[in-house]
């Protein structure tokens, strides 16, 4: 089995080390991913500028893009042949409900996805790294099962609790939640005197009951979201032919 590996952390990512260490002891691997923290980069392409991408001492390689342009590059320049799987992570914090949207950890497997690749993207409940180890293995654990009942390709979202690999006894299939608007933003001024502002944090979580990726976590278990692409509101488009 051949896996391209991509996050958007950075390739220097605790998360991204410990993920490759542990499907390197099951598969031939390949890391591609951004010269540093891309998070929020959602599924954005760099159009305006050329990419490089260097090699470093331990063999990933790293790009100056985002999550997005790592996996594309990878995909039609960079690789001989075609993964068998791509995945994503893993993520330094949760990747849950509308938060999905936002994620260059979704993106980059997202873009997998696209190509007609299975993909998985993962990511730890919680921010800090605690036990990245375990998530890592059970990571491992999830890309062994394959999915052979999944109509290919599929799109897999992970949320894994920071919890000792011995607790992480429950995989759950789940929903994407749905969270509040977000914080407002945060004015400060640069050292000139410029106003500015940084983006305000998430905000809490408004649709988080029984099935939802948000539940799991909150229960220590680990959340498994199908995703798909298509945006289309098909329940409106009656409604909006018989407006034309």
């Amino acid at each position: 089995m051949k896996i391209l590996i991509s996050n958007d952390d950075g390739y220097l990512a605790p998360g991204l080390v410990a993920l490759a260490d542990a499907l390197a002891t099951i598969a031939e691997i390949v890391v591609v991913a951004p010269d540093g923290n891309r998070s929020g980069a959602s599924n954005s392409l760099t159009l305006e500028r050329p990419l490089s991408v260097q090699q470093a001492a331990n063999g990933f390689y790293f790009v100056n893009g985002t999550p997005t342009d790592c996996v594309h590059v990878a995909l039609t320049g960079m690789l001989g042949e075609r993964p068998d799987l791509v995945v994503s992570g893993i993520n330094n914090g949760p990747n849950m409900g509308d938060d999905t949207l936002y994620s260059g950890t979704v993106a980059a497997a997202t873009e997998g996805f696209l190509f007609g690749i299975p993909a998985i993207a993962f990511s730890q409940a919680s921010h800090g790294w605690e036990n990245i180890a375990d998530a890592a293995r059970l990571a491992r654990d999830i890309v062994l099962r394959r999915f052979e009942q999944l109509e290919r390709p599929f799109l897999l979202n992970v949320n894994i609790p920071n919890l000792p690999y011995e607790q992480l006894t429950r995989i759950v299939a789940t929903r994407l939640g749905r969270r509040h608007a977000a914080e407002p933003v945060i004015r400060s001024q640069d050292p000139r005197g410029r106003e500015i502002f940084w983006i305000g944090p998430p905000g809490g979580t408004r649709e988080a009951g029984e099935g939802t990726d948000f539940y799991a976590a909150a229960q220590g278990q680990v959340s498994i979201t199908p995703l798909q692409i298509d945006l289309t509101h098909k329940d409106q488009l009656d409604a909006l032919a018989r407006s034309l």
